[in-house]
C-alpha cells in the first residue's frame, strides 16, 4: 500500500531505504510468533542499510511498526552504524544481526578458540554462512551441515572444512568419524528440534551448544542430566539483548566485523536482490527454508 512517510519520534531518525534484507524473525512477525508484537498494521523488515537525511550511509535495525521492506522508515539515532565501505547496500545490511548473532554467539558465549572443532547447523542459510565465516576467521576447523546438494555446495564454497548432507548422512557418525570419536567442541545451532537431538550426541568433553534459534519449528527440551552426565554446556544468544544491555559491545563487535568485511575475511552471502513488490515471496521462501545465504529486497 501506499503511506505517508513516516515521521521521526524522539531520538529517532528517517532513513531512505537503499536495502532491507530477509531475516526469519519477519516470518515470525508476520504470523505473530515473534517476541515483539507490533500493532496493525504494520511493516516487516528488521534489518537494513539506509541513506539519513544528511547523507550518511548506515545500518540498524528499524523502528516497527515502521520496518524495512519500504522506500523509508525509521531508526533510533543512537543504534545506528556505519555502513562499510568494502561491502554493497546489501552486503551492508547483512552484516549486521547474523554477523552480529555470530560473533557474540561463537566469541562471547561459546568462547571459540583457534584449533578447535565448530560444528554449524543450517551452514548454508544466511545465519550459518556467517556463522562459517566466523569461525574459519577464528582459526576454527568447520564443520557445515547442509540438506541437499545445492546448499552442500553452497557451504564448501563458503569455506567449511567438511559437509554433511543431512537428507543423506548420518550427521552424528560424520561428526564423529571427522574428529576421530571426539565430537565438536562447539555447536552453533539455529535450527532446533532434530538438529539439537543431533548436537547433544556428538558434542564434545567440554563442549558448548549455542542455542541460535528454532528455524526447524521445534523447541527441544534437552536433558540436563545428559549435559551433566557428558560434561558440556547449553549457552543461549539472544543477540538483541546486547543492543539495551551493553551497547558498547555491540559497536565494538561492528568494528571488528568492519575490518573483516575490508580485509575480505567475511563477506555476507546475497543470493537474490528483489525488489520491493517481491518482498513478501521472499519472506515465505526464507520460512520455507528455500534459500542460500540472504535475500535482499532493493526498493
Amino acid at each position: 500500500d501506499e503511506t505517508d512517510r513516516p515521521a521521526p519520534g524522539a531520538g529517532q531518525v528517517l532513513l531512505k531505504v537503499r536495502a532491507a534484507n530477509v531475516n526469519f524473525p519477519d516470518a515470525l512477525l508476520c504470523r505473530g510468533e515473534y517476541q515483539i508484537r507490533p500493532p496493525l498494521p504494520f511493516t516487516p523488515g528488521v534489518e537494513v542499510c539506509g541513506e539519513t537525511e544528511d547523507g550518511r550511509r548506515v545500518i540498524g535495525n528499524p523502528a516497527l511498526p515502521y520496518g524495512g521492506f519500504a522506500e523509508y522508515t525509521l531508526a533510533d539515532e543512537a543504534a545506528l552504524l556505519p555502513a562499510p565501505d568494502s561491502l554493497d547496500d546489501a552486503e551492508a545490511a547483512a552484516l549486521h544481526i547474523g554477523y552480529q548473532t555470530g560473533w557474540f554467539g561463537l566469541h562471547r558465549r561459546a568462547r571459540l578458540r583457534e584449533g578447535e572443532t565448530l560444528l554449524v547447523h543450517a551452514a548454508a542459510g544466511g545465519v550459518g554462512s556467517a556463522a562459517v565465516q566466523l569461525g574459519k576467521a577464528a582459526g576454527a576447523r568447520v564443520i557445515g551441515v547442509a540438506g541437499g546438494p545445492d546448499k552442500a555446495r553452497t557451504a564448501r564454497e563458503l569455506g567449511c572444512d567438511l559437509v554433511v548432507d543431512r537428507h543423506t548422512d548420518d550427521v552424528v557418525a560424520a561428526v564423529k568419524e571427522a574428529t576421530g570419536g571426539r565430537g565438536a567442541d562447539v555447536v552453533y545451532d539455529p535450527v532446533g528440534g532434530d538438529a539439537y537431538a543431533q548436537s547433544a550426541k556428538c558434542v564434545a568433553f567440554e563442549g558448548r551448544i549455542v542455542v541460535v534459534g528454532f528455524a526447524g519449528g521445534a523447541i527441544p527440551a534437552p536433558a540436563l542430566n545428559h549435559a551433566l552426565v557428558k560434561n558440556y554446556s547449553i549457552v543461549g544468544l539472544h543477540w538483541g539483548l546486547y543492543n539495551r544491555m551493553d551497547p558498547a559491545a555491540v559497536r565494538d563487535c561492528h568494528e571488528r566485523l568492519t575490518r573483516l568485511a575490508a580485509e575480505g575475511v567475511v563477506r555476507p552471502l546475497i543470493s537474490a536482490r528483489v525488489p520491493l513488490k517481491d518482498a513478501a515471496d521472499a519472506v515465505q521462501r526464507v520460512a520455507d527454508g528455500r534459500t542460500t545465504g540472504r535475500l535482499a529486497v532493493i526498493p
